[in-house]
């Protein structure tokens, strides 16, 4: 008999407490040992208690998520997930936790009882699976290493294209990886990061703000340029197409269902780069669980494109990486501090 995953649920609504603990107790694999109403009682029941999971809300009034995550990845650092309904305009909080160190958020269900029935299944799923992570700890959000030098290029680039997957973990390693990334890079990055829709202009805007290089989300018909970094959509499966004049490579979307996870698709993404570019394609995959990105970079390296994968250390969960290494679709594995660096070589 495996062992109980044993959760701590943070609210400061009482019935959102309740309802979670209800939800949490009908499923044999998880157990839920306490509950508290803001961060800093947060902090307490975590050194009290010693929880395999922290479940969290972000606004909850002095004492909010934020600080929560801050003490409890400074003082006992466990896995957190984030269960929050904070609105579309500013999800830089969400994105500061994740930054200090929590593993996953999920967006809260807006109004009561039958809507987060309806959302039992992904949320008793995500919770499993951030249970399994191992959290990176931050020391602080402040601090980020800017790549702050334009860095000399060739005049011709070895590669044309740079692709980028990522999952679990993904929108902090994705941060470290485009900050230390000169601003004059010379050719355009393409991500496709699993992540709710309505978070991806928000971490396009949050990008854009803390790095040198411009992101923007994918539009149909855009096409990719140097210095430029597109985020794919969270509603649809962004690729690469050629133009009707076969050499301009543009964005467009497809109607394919990926089974490996879907909107946005990684597989998708990487192999349609795979086809537009061959040989010319840098692939990256990044911290995830499952398997969405292997196909796609294997793709690329069959092409004889080079292929990158992040190493298990800096990995919130190695999962689409490790499943990488084993099917021989990633040629290098480097740590998430080291692959900016390898890519300005490699170009």
């Amino acid at each position: 008999m495996s062992k109980k995953i044993k959760i701590l649920i943070v609210d400061d609504s009482a019935f959102m407490r309740l309802l979670l603990t209800d939800l949490f107790s009908k499923d044999p694999d998880l157990e839920v040992i306490g509950t508290a109403s803001d961060g800093k009682q947060a902090v307490n029941q975590v050194r009290d208690l010693n929880p395999d999971l922290v479940v969290l809300d972000m606004n909850m009034g002095d004492y909010d998520g934020l600080y929560g995550v801050e003490r409890i990845m400074k003082e006992y650092p466990r896995p957190v997930l984030i269960l929050s309904s904070v609105g579309n305009s500013n999800l830089n909080p969400i994105f500061d936790a994740l930054a200090l160190g929590a593993v996953d958020y999920i967006n809260k269900p807006k109004t009561g009882n039958s809507k987060i029935r309806e959302m039992d299944e992904e949320l008793l799923a995500k919770v499993k699976k951030v249970a399994r992570a191992h959290p990176m700890v931050a020391p602080a959000l402040a601090g980020k290493e800017l790549h702050k030098f334009p860095h000399t290029f060739d005049h011709k680039a070895n590669y044309d294209i740079i692709v980028v997957g990522a999952s679990t973990g993904g929108p902090t390693a994705i941060e470290k990886l485009l900050t230390s990334l000169p601003a004059n890079l010379n050719v355009p990055v393409v991500i496709a990061q699993h992540m709710p829709a309505n978070f991806i202009k928000s971490f396009a805007n949050r990008l854009n703000s803390i790095g040198g290089l411009k992101v923007t989300v994918g539009k149909k018909g855009m096409t990719p340029k140097p210095g430029v970094v597109t985020i794919a959509p969270g509603d649809s499966n962004m690729i690469l197409e050629k133009g009707k004049s076969g050499d301009q490579v543009q964005i467009g979307f497809t109607r394919e269902v990926y089974t490996d996870y879907n909107h946005p698709s990684i597989n998708a993404l990487m192999w349609s780069v795979g086809e537009c570019y061959g040989s010319r394609a840098i692939g990256v995959l990044l911290t995830g669980m499952g398997k969405d990105g292997v196909k796609g970079l294997k793709h690329i390296r069959d092409k004889g494109g080079k292929t990158i994968a992040q190493d298990e250390k800096s990995s919130v969960i190695y999962g689409m990486p490790k499943m990488a290494v084993e099917k021989n679709a990633a040629e290098v594995v480097l740590n998430i501090k080291e692959i900016g660096g390898y890519l300005v070589n490699c170009l």
